[in-house]
């Protein structure tokens, strides 16, 4: 029988029509920079990548400041040990809100960490920082553990948010955050970095939009 018939037949038994393929959309986390109003979804992977200097960590400490904010406990797997706590609390983050885990420059041990978080609820955001972590290694990542990943925090409230230099998880991510840097901004004639201009990209369901938002130096 095929699939219309098959559908036909429930929606005569039903009395009524039957979308039986819709999903509900997930809710939405605000990113926490009013430029970029596309929310991030719950229950789902986002994955934000650019080079260094494209102001991905700023964009994460915007997440971890706007979750932890709102009273969220949230989680960020270091895999390298990057993670800065004064410059995070500078940015806003509420450092007695946030778990830090540090995985000793192992990206097998950051999954596995993410993986446990996950299962273990509780989280607002979860987020694994591979920014430090070399491209060749990151890539060597499967998409068998992304796709764990992607099934694990499925039907949960959690924010799964992956940070690296290029897009690893590739179709296991709902959304797409791509952050390259547009300008420098510096302060007088004492060359001080004040401030970068990143434009961020960002892609889901084939929709696409390229708002920009400053990442201030702290």
């Amino acid at each position: 029988m095929s699939a219309a018939a098959l559908q036909k037949q429930f929606e005569t038994v039903l009395g009524g029509h039957l979308d039986w393929q819709s999903q509900p959309a997930p809710e939405r986390a605000p990113v926490g920079i009013p430029q970029l109003e596309v929310g991030l979804p719950r229950g789902c992977l986002t994955e934000i990548y650019g080079p260094p200097s494209s102001g991905r960590a700023s964009l994460l400490a915007a997440i971890l400041a706007e979750a932890t904010g709102r009273e969220e406990c949230c989680a960020l797997v270091d895999a390298e040990d990057a993670f800065d706590p004064a410059s995070a609390a500078a940015a806003g983050v509420r450092l007695d809100r946030l778990l830090w885990v540090r995985c000793a420059h192992s990206a097998e041990h950051a999954l596995k960490a993410a993986d446990l978080l996950i299962q273990g609820g509780g989280f607002g955001v979860v987020a694994m920082d591979f920014g430090g972590t070399a491209p060749e290694t990151a890539r060597r990542i499967s998409l068998t553990s992304w796709f764990r990943l992607r099934r694990a925090v499925e039907h949960t409230p959690t924010v799964l948010v992956a940070v690296a230099r290029q897009s690893n998880a590739k179709t296991c991510a709902s959304l797409l955050l791509e952050c390259r840097r547009e300008r420098v901004m510096w302060s007088g004639g004492t060359r001080l970095l004040r401030a970068i201009e990143v434009r961020t990209t960002f892609t889901e369901r084939r929709r696409a939009c390229s708002p920009v938002f400053t990442a201030t130096a702290i």
